[in-house]
């Protein structure tokens, strides 16, 4: 299982692990685009395109924009 928390949302949630999951996989598990947040894994920002292992815990930052 991945352990995931989004960052000012208050939601934590667990997504099953699958072989080959990439952050970008775990994003849109919990409702996100790789325009929308970013993540971090162990305190540092990880691309979309990094594998997750089992156990993980990721931090779900939204980004948030205006003008």
């Amino acid at each position: 299982m991945i352990r995931v928390k989004v960052l000012g949302r208050k939601i934590e949630r667990e997504v099953e692990w699958r072989k080959g999951m990439t952050v970008k996989d775990i994003l849109r598990e919990v409702g996100f685009n790789t325009e929308s947040a970013i993540a971090r894994i162990n305190g540092r920002v990880v691309l979309e395109d990094e594998k997750v292992e089992d156990g993980t815990e990721v931090e779900v930052i939204p980004v948030v924009s205006g003008g």
